[in-house]
């Protein structure tokens, strides 16, 4: 008989990419979406005891990786505002705001981050809801109805949701090339 601690190992390994890229579509950064993963399996591991079956066990590990992602991301938005209070007041290195070089050639390098930071931008200025919705749907590519037991809602919620998300971002995007 397997023990605890195997189970969870076995757990981990099944899924510890699917929460990697889950939590990597909402921060777009490797490293962060590695360490909320970390988080997830810690919430797992505590919380498996409680699991009640409601759903299927990826549905609810999948929860958690949104949940915390989503966490993550309204810490980062009150440390955005303090460093720019920081910054207002003169108490900030400059040389944090240098971006890593992430390719050979500079041009598509900056094309891309470029291109990356508009869809970012444009994607946190989706109310909540739409966005999870969104990228569940369309990077993660998971059906309406995964979507629903995921954010314990309705398949129709999460189809306007989806809709409304694809109108905005359109819109934003326009906007945005269309003044460039």
């Amino acid at each position: 008989m397997a023990s605890n601690d195997e189970l969870f190992r076995s757990l981990v390994a099944e899924h510890q990419e699917m929460v990697v890229n889950t939590c990597y579509r909402f921060v777009f950064n490797r490293e962060d979406a590695e360490d909320l993963a970390q988080d997830v399996f810690v919430e797992v591991f505590r919380s498996l005891e409680q699991f009640r079956e409601e759903s299927k066990l990826s549905t609810w590990i999948y929860r958690i990786a949104v949940t915390k992602s989503l966490d993550h991301l309204r810490r980062m938005n009150r440390k955005k505002r303090f460093t720019s209070l920081k910054r207002i007041i003169g108490i900030e290195d400059p040389a944090d705001d240098i971006p890593a070089p992430s390719r050979n050639n500079p041009a598509e390098a900056c094309t891309d981050n470029e291109r990356a930071q508009v869809l970012q931008n444009a994607l946190n200025t989706l109310p909540e809801s739409q966005k999870t919705a969104f990228l569940l749907s369309k990077q993660e590519g998971f059906s309406n109805q995964e979507i629903a037991d995921i954010l314990k809602t309705s398949v129709s919620s999460v189809e306007s949701l989806v809709h409304r998300a694809k109108k905005n971002l359109h819109a934003k995007l326009y906007n945005y090339y269309s003044e460039q």
